[in-house]
């Protein structure tokens, strides 16, 4: 799984650095942003596979960050959001029904679980790419059956 990247985004470096040190042990690819503005650029970019970020950032709130995130991915990037602020079965259904992410740890979170977390989404996201065929395949597969439904019908 080395080949999947990680966008990590807090405002608070000692969390960030935690964050990475967390992930980087797995031999994830790492990258990194302390405020939505710079995290959403990043993600434009860097084409990440999963993003965790920190609900309250600056410029950009972690709630739109995911929201823009759900959105222009068409969910295909899991956001994990974590907070020590918005606590409560509220904000967490709220994160995860409206906002589009796809887990949500408070603060102080677990270790394992949210690395569980991580792992399980990044799984699930390789699961649906190796179910797909390649698509040359598939274009060669049609090409060849519209051919022979031309050398049948004459046209």
């Amino acid at each position: 799984m080395s080949e999947k990247k990680i966008l990590l985004v807090d405002y608070d470096r000692k969390n960030l650095d935690a964050l990475t040190e967390l992930f980087s042990s797995h031999k994830f690819e790492i990258i990194i942003a302390m405020d939505g503005q710079i995290a959403y650029e990043k993600f434009k970019t860097e084409k990440p596979n999963l993003v965790i970020l920190e609900a309250m950032l600056p410029k950009l709130h972690g709630f739109d960050l995911t929201q823009k995130i759900s959105g222009e991915s068409k969910g295909s990037v899991p956001v994990i959001i974590i907070t020590g602020l918005y606590r409560g079965s509220q904000y967490r259904n709220e994160a995860l029904r409206s906002f589009g992410a796809s887990d949500y740890f408070e603060k102080p979170y677990d270790k394992e679980k949210l690395l569980d977390s991580a792992v399980s989404l990044l799984q699930e996201d390789m699961d649906i790419e190796t179910g797909l065929p390649d698509p040359d395949s598939v274009i060669r597969l049609l090409a060849k059956e519209v051919n022979k439904g031309i050398s049948e019908t004459g046209e």
